[in-house]
């Protein structure tokens, strides 16, 4: 069953008109009806073109958070074979939040690691909405000493609102966490590449996301806080968070402007979720790309190609 966003009603009364007159004839469709259940077809194709040509950064926060939209598990598996998960932190104990391991990627061994949001109530809950503690960033530590060990280039799937703020993260470090998974991103000597898949929220993502490359799938957003947290933190009213998402430039043609990301994923018409096929299609040809952007440099050009990638922005606007 689709889920629609506030934006898509139209879309959805199209929609819904065609699945009428597809159940009412049964499939024996008369030219008549078949007539116009194209015609409809074709309304529904240019009012989605319309639509998601002139999304605004709320309507694309919301896009970026469909409870259908493809995670990190999804790519994963389209995207890596013979992945083998890790667990574990070696310090406490294992953060599902975060997921990652090793796999080939188009033939070439990779270290994948990514936030994991949940596809339905259980599974939610059991990666706590992709909000990650402690021993979440201190697993992302080991799995990057893994690829630096054996020259593994490590991709990075980033989709969480942020670090999980909860007291007990708190109580084990969770900033010191991040600031340490961030600083190994800073270190590694194979080339790195993080991919904003939908939320990019905070320290939290930038704890993985600090890469040789940065993209962005085209309607995911990327932010220092959410809009509903810097409404509140602004303006002590969360319930304005359509002017806060307006105004931090948070969308992946924002961002791309500003010199923070360095290109944007395509993704199909209405969304990644509504061909997750395609999404993931779009994704593994922006990752060989970049890949092969990094390739045959030495370690200390690598670390010296992202040291300088995160000193350069804000300097050339």
């Amino acid at each position: 069953m689709k889920t629609y966003l506030d934006f898509e009603k139209p879309i959805a009364e199209l929609e819904s008109k065609v699945a009428e007159l597809r159940a009412l004839t049964d499939g024996d469709a008369s030219v008549a009806i078949a007539e116009e259940i194209s015609k409809l077809q074709q309304k529904v194709q240019q009012l989605m073109v319309d639509t998601y040509s002139k999304l605004t950064p709320w309507q694309k926060t919301q896009v970026a958070r469909h409870p259908n939209r493809p995670h990190t598990v999804d790519y994963i598996k389209a995207l890596i074979d013979d992945f083998t998960p890790m667990s574990g932190d070696r310090y406490f104990g294992e953060d599902a939040a975060i997921i990652g391991g090793m796999g080939s990627f188009k033939g070439r061994s990779v270290i994948v690691m990514g936030h994991e949001k949940g596809s339905d109530t259980e599974s939610r809950l059991k990666h706590n909405f992709g909000m990650a503690k402690p021993e979440g960033y201190r697993k992302a530590v080991r799995l990057m000493d893994l690829a630096d060990r054996f020259g593994m280039p490590v991709i990075s799937l980033v989709d969480t609102a942020g670090a999980y703020p909860g007291i007990d993260a708190e109580e084990r470090g969770q900033a010191e966490a991040i600031a340490r998974s961030t600083d190994r991103c800073l270190s590694l000597g194979v080339p790195m590449v993080a991919i904003v898949i939908g939320e990019g929220g905070s320290g939290g993502a930038v704890a993985i996301a600090t890469a040789n490359k940065i993209l962005m799938m085209e309607h995911a957003i990327y932010t220092v806080a959410s809009p509903e947290a810097a409404a509140a933190i602004l303006w002590k009213d969360a319930a304005r968070n359509v002017e806060a998402a307006t105004n931090m430039k948070i969308t992946a043609q924002d961002l791309l402007q500003l010199k923070v990301i360095d290109s944007i994923v395509a993704e199909p018409l209405g969304g990644a979720h509504r061909d997750p096929d395609k999404a993931s299609h779009n994704i593994g040809e922006a990752i060989t790309k970049s890949l092969a952007e990094l390739e045959d440099r030495s370690p200390e050009e690598v670390r010296r190609h992202r040291q300088d990638r995160f000193l350069e922005i804000g300097r050339s606007l």
